[in-house]
């Protein structure tokens, strides 16, 4: 293994946390939300009523964990959870009209932060370069 591709996993995972955290910090301060519900509450805005086990697999989480923050996502009073007409072992999450007023105004600090973090830094062409770059080294890979 090359140094450069160490160096780039550590520079891919210092980025990452520092970007989440400083995106985390301002919602946080900012909404009184925390960026893990407002990615749940963003998928819910994108993709109205939902499975848990849909948000779960979006998030790359267990069913379990996925349920209880959407627990307290729903004791918070951003989402509601409905009966599933098509399959009655299973409910679907929604967005509560709360919930789309909060997503609303966080999105404006989430917008705010990656552009003050992402977009004063990079151009729109470095910007898709990485984003390209990123998909691939997401998809998945077999073995020899």
């Amino acid at each position: 293994m090359t140094d450069d591709l160490k160096s780039l996993f550590d520079s891919l995972i210092r980025t990452e946390i520092t970007l989440w955290n400083a995106v985390d910090n301002a919602l946080y301060a900012e909404c009184d939300l925390r960026l893990t519900w407002f990615q749940i509450l963003r998928f819910l805005g994108r993709h109205g009523s939902s499975r848990v086990q849909d948000v779960a697999g979006e998030f790359g989480i267990t069913v379990g964990g996925t349920s209880k923050v959407i627990d307290r996502i729903e004791a918070a009073g951003y989402c509601v959870r409905r009966a599933n007409p098509h399959d009655r072992r299973s409910s679907l999450v929604e967005l509560t009209p709360t919930g789309h007023d909060i997503l609303d105004q966080a999105m404006t600090v989430f917008e705010r932060e990656l552009q003050h973090r992402i977009g004063a830094v990079l151009d729109d062409q470095t910007i898709a370069a990485v984003n390209t770059a990123l998909t691939a080294l997401d998809t998945p890979r077999t073995h020899p």
